[in-house]
């Protein structure tokens, strides 16, 4: 069996903030680019435009997923002072009756809860009763357990030979130290995060706006769920899938529906989509296929490019920028009374947001095509989508860390491609990670990306895979 290679961190790309200009990337010229030439391209093309910069402060109840604007300076001390780790007895270890180990024996003084400091003066052989939280009185070091102490009376028994000084009590300080950055710009706001903040005492804290994305399908075959059938028809399931995933982003999505391939009603969504958004996001007719309109409409509204990626589920992929020149419609304000079947914006639409669409209408909406086959289009985004959302939500993050796993089964590979395959992973008798496929992989297959909860990862230059040898996985946790 072959050794594992060491963990690496899967090709999902970090920006950092530039000033917002417009200086499309050079297109590619190759046909079938890899996986990491796409980042690289996608790097190109976002960095000169850099995360939307409009900022709003919230209360914490408020902020969660959404991203720090600016760093967060501790103002206090936390723990603001020392305190016992957990209830039991506060004593001196230092003082001169102290047995350098064995039994000891104290006198109780008193009882000290959390919220009300002890004042009186602690005498050696003496000890206070102390709950967990509860301010460390002065000259105290050291807590013993109350499961460890014998009680007799007003007085305790327990042995000091497994007790270090200092056992059981937080130090002033110890978590964060008052002037330090307790949270840097970028930081998603996660439930840890939000109770950090609380513990610094802040109710409030400011943060980037969120991106606004507007999505719509294509396709003239495609039904809203709810619709009779028709024959030749399906459900657009891309619509709800991806939509899902951009509200797991914390992106505010507007949804604009599904547009049947026809150039002008293709055009006019288009040109909705990027006076209300940051980012316009599509799937389907982006192949070459006849009634593929999407391609050619975008090459003409904007400085698009279309690539055509070395991976598997998913080719194509239609990334670029659309000007706000070449996109200039009816002022923003009207988009608020418009009433159309997929206006996004309600007539009561807050102040803020009719700024945030004022703002987004002045810098390029990046435009981000995906395909149209459901697996293909969840794959795409994971892959190349999120981590550019990120950077355009102004996320300082982290690139994903792909694992490594036995594979149980045989897997064919074609190389000079990357594929995603979607796995089950599982520990066997020896504790070992193994993971398998969920079955069939086309890539319209949908209910196996239900089946999965990670992406068996094989790179460009892999072939066949043996069972037994180890290949890469991206946990679905933390993805989706």
């Amino acid at each position: 069996m072959p050794r594992p290679a060491n963990a690496k961190s899967c090709g999902l790309f970090i920006f950092s903030a530039m000033t917002a200009t417009f200086h499309p990337a050079a297109a590619p010229t190759a046909q079938n680019l890899s996986t990491a030439q796409v980042l690289e391209q996608l790097h190109a093309l976002l960095q000169p435009l850099g995360p939307v910069a409009e900022q709003e402060t919230l209360s914490l109840t408020d902020a969660l997923d959404r991203v720090l604007a600016e760093s967060v300076i501790c103002p206090v001390n936390v723990p603001p002072h020392d305190n016992s780790a957990m209830d039991g007895y506060a004593f001196a270890s230092a003082e001169p009756s102290s047995p350098k180990g064995g039994p000891q024996r104290l006198h109780v003084m008193g009882t000290v809860l959390a919220g009300t400091p002890w004042t009186q003066a602690i005498g050696p052989g003496e000890c206070v009763k102390i709950m967990t939280g509860a301010v460390m009185p002065a000259g105290l070091d050291t807590v013993v357990p109350h499961e460890q102490v014998t009680a007799c009376g007003e007085e305790i028994e327990f042995d000091t030979g497994s007790l270090k000084p200092g056992a059981n009590r937080r130090l002033c300080g110890e978590d964060l130290r008052q002037g330090e950055a307790a949270l840097p710009a970028g930081q998603r706001l996660t439930p840890a995060a939000l109770g950090l903040l609380a513990s610094l005492g802040l109710g409030q804290v400011t943060v980037r706006r969120r991106l606004r994305v507007a999505y719509f399908s294509t396709g003239d075959e495609l039904l809203s769920p709810g619709a009779e059938p028709r024959e030749g028809a399906i459900y657009d399931s891309n619509r709800f899938s991806l939509q899902g995933l951009l509200r797991r982003m914390g992106a505010h999505v507007l949804d604009l529906g599904s547009v049947p391939d026809e150039p002008a009603a293709l055009e006019e969504r288009l040109r909705e989509a990027a006076t209300l958004a940051d980012v316009v996001m599509t799937s389907g007719g982006i192949s070459a296929g006849e009634a593929d309109h999407t391609r050619a409409m975008l090459q003409r509204l904007g400085t698009v490019q279309f690539w055509r990626v070395a991976m598997r589920p998913g080719r194509p992929l239609a990334v670029g920028l659309l000007a706000p020149a070449t996109l200039a419609l009816n002022p923003v304000a009207e988009k608020f009374t418009e009433k159309s079947a997929f206006n996004p914006i309600p007539d009561s639409a807050s102040s803020s947001d009719k700024q945030s669409i004022s703002m987004a209408s002045k810098r390029p909406a990046v435009l981000l095509g995906l395909p149209g086959n459901p697996v293909a289009a969840m794959v795409s985004f994971l892959m190349f989508v999120r981590p550019s959302l990120a950077f355009l939500a102004g996320e300082r993050a982290s690139p994903a860390t792909m694992l490594q796993a036995l594979s149980s089964e045989r897997l064919r590979k074609r190389e000079g491609r990357t594929e995603y395959l979607r796995g089950v992973l599982t520990l066997n008798e020896q504790a070992q990670a193994t993971v398998r496929t969920t079955g069939p992989q086309g890539s319209a297959l949908l209910s196996s990306m239900v089946d999965a909860n990670c992406i068996i990862v094989l790179d460009d230059a892999r072939g066949d895979v043996q069972p037994g040898e180890y290949v890469h996985i991206l946990p679905m946790h933390g993805l989706i």
